[in-house]
């Protein structure tokens, strides 16, 4: 699926890039029993170490193809990220309830970027303007790490994500 779709993407990559010289990495498609939820493409700038995510800027756009709520969201992230790393209950409370509150309901169709920052936290934007913020740098190297931790449920997405890091140069043969 990631390759077919590179040739389309790098036709105005200056024009659609979310985060300040990076480049689209790879770009996958989450479905659950069959069924579409989202379609995800990875930002990052030149030198992004996959297996080091969490030390590197990165911008994260889901194009949701299913109405959810924001609580609905906040609530599979949180468990998600427990795949990622351990938390208290305490933080795990706090990051929901953040979370739900950085984050619009969504229908088929709306993009939400998250943009992450290491050692500051995430910013969310819908349409070009940000709809929430959580600025917990713990918080936000889990969020992300449901989709580009080794540990995420859904390799297979990550691997489409992180495609461009494995053909870039990694000698890996």
């Amino acid at each position: 699926m990631a390759q077919g779709a590179e040739g389309a993407v790098s036709a105005s990559p200056a024009a659609s890039t979310p985060l300040a010289g990076a480049r689209l990495v790879g770009q996958g498609t989450m479905r659950f029993l069959g069924f579409e939820v989202y379609r995800a493409r990875l930002w990052a700038q030149p030198g992004f170490d996959a297996d080091q995510y969490s030390a590197h800027p990165l911008a994260l756009e889901l194009t949701y193809q299913r109405n959810f709520t924001a609580e609905a969201i906040a609530k599979r992230s949180i468990e998600e990220m427990r795949r990622v790393g351990s938390f208290t209950p305490q933080q795990a409370t706090r990051w929901q309830q953040a979370l739900q509150a950085a984050l619009p309901d969504v229908k088929p169709g709306d993009r939400l970027l998250g943009l992450y920052q290491p050692g500051a936290g995430a910013v969310f934007k819908m349409g070009g303007r940000v709809v929430g913020e959580v600025p917990d740098a713990e918080f936000s190297r889990l969020f992300f790490g449901i989709w580009l931790s080794p540990q995420t449920s859904e390799p297979g997405l990550r691997q489409e994500l992180i495609a461009a890091t494995r053909t870039a140069g990694q000698g890996q043969p």
